[in-house]
């Protein structure tokens, strides 16, 4: 069984410079000094960028098809059934193959399904049904190549960089989600949606030919000859047995049920409250990214002691408070403020919540962790589906505000109950 030292390379064992020593701005880039995890950085640039046109590009264009909130909602949360069936196997896929291999066939796959949407399109052919299977089909991609991407991480940086990059990763998601959503907005609005789906397809496969300069990182833990189902099994045993992951796993359950949604429905909050166009909702979405950029360089600035478990929980308040006021706002310009303080809170919270779990988390059972982790967002529906009904029936502020006021409960709730994740 391989230890989690050596998984890492080879400079974690050699005597590194104190922390304490370090700046600020220092700490926060640190992880980027290592050759192989700035290709993965760079290439989730690409992906990411791609993922965020896709959901302003499939969120609008639904809205186009339908004027449905339910039906927006549905498209936006079509992913997550794949990811609740699938993740699991993708962790123990993680754990056992080549992760490069593996986040390579995600990134073509995703490609070829914009590709496919594209072509629907200029064909005159799309409806609203091509929309709903395509984010399918990207939710079974999700759930095999997300999990390597994480798990990925450990095993090209030092342990102790590695909260350090997965908070780089985030800031990497973030930046896109600053930036490609104007960018998707304007291309959208120049050229169609057909302009923006081709654009998402280039992406993704830039992003493929960018991760084939990574060098291939081994295969750690899981020995092939087992059944899958037993690895299943083994990961799901491991993370009920430790009671700091299967908490944080907790937390980012009700988290993601809460606040994922509002980013889904924004298109019908748009037209509805803003009166605006597909530029506007670029805009809205992009400041989402100036929160989530700021919070995740931050976090990735925060050392061990930090007192990182009252940073996630206040986060999630955050994010609560955040979603609240949106949903008390009928202001496009107050929004635009509102989207900020959302992204901030989104950021904290996601981010701590994968690097403390992949700290407490030995290199064997990395992967499938994380595996059980992309499971909640699988549980989107439960929140988007919800929100989106309520939407059709009262209101789209009504259900943000609802959304808003219970994430602030839970935030609140768990700071009181869980000890376990204030001390760490």
């Amino acid at each position: 069984m391989a230890s989690p030292s050596e998984t890492l390379p080879a400079d974690a064992a050699k005597p590194q410079e104190s922390e304490s020593r370090r700046s600020f701005l220092g700490r926060t880039f640190e992880s980027l000094e290592s050759p192989q995890y700035r290709l993965l950085w760079f290439g989730l640039l690409l992906s990411m960028s791609a993922l965020n046109m896709q959901m302003l590009a499939r969120g609008f264009l639904a809205w186009e098809l339908t004027k449905s909130p339910l039906m927006v909602g549905l498209t936006g949360a079509g992913f997550a059934p794949p990811i609740l069936l699938l993740s699991l196997f993708g962790g123990a896929f993680a754990d056992r193959f080549e992760k490069k291999h593996i986040i390579q066939v995600g990134q073509f796959g995703t490609g070829l399904i914009g590709l496919f949407v594209a072509l629907s399109i200029i064909s005159n052919t799309v409806t609203i049904w091509h929309l709903i299977g395509a984010s399918v089909f990207q939710g079974v991609l999700f759930s095999f190549f997300m999990p390597a991407r994480q798990a990925i991480i450990p095993q090209l940086v030092t342990k102790r960089q590695l909260s350090n990059a997965v908070a780089l990763n985030a800031s990497g998601m973030s930046l896109m989600t600053l930036l490609a959503p104007a960018v998707a907005g304007f291309i959208y609005h120049a050229g169609g949606p057909e302009a923006a789906y081709f654009t998402i397809a280039g992406l993704n496969i830039a992003a493929v030919l960018l991760t084939s300069f990574l060098k291939p990182v081994g295969q750690v833990g899981a020995a092939k000859a087992k059944r899958m189902w037993k690895d299943v099994k083994e990961g799901l045993s491991y993370a009920r047995a430790d009671r700091t992951v299967m908490l944080l796993l907790t937390v980012a359950l009700a988290t993601t049920i809460l606040a994922m949604p509002l980013r889904t429905l924004l298109p019908v909050q748009i037209e509805e409250v803003f009166d605006r166009d597909v530029k506007s909702l670029g805009l809205l979405l992009s400041m989402i990214g100036v929160g989530a950029l700021l919070g995740s360089l931050l976090i990735a600035g925060l050392q061990t002691g930090h007192h990182r478990g009252m940073v996630l929980l206040g986060a999630t308040g955050i994010s609560g408070l955040a979603i609240l006021l949106a949903g008390l706002n009928s202001s496009y310009y107050v929004a635009l403020a509102i989207m900020v303080l959302i992204g901030l809170g989104d950021s904290g919270r996601r981010t701590l919540n994968a690097s403390l779990i992949m700290e407490h988390t030995d290199a064997e059972h990395r992967g499938r962790v994380m595996g059980i982790y992309m499971m909640n967002f699988g549980l989107i529906p439960l929140g988007v589906l919800p929100m989106a009904a309520i939407g059709e029936v009262i209101g789209i502020q009504w259900a943000f505000a609802i959304a808003g006021s219970l994430l602030v409960a839970a935030a609140i709730a768990l700071t009181v109950f869980t000890r376990r994740i204030r001390s760490l």
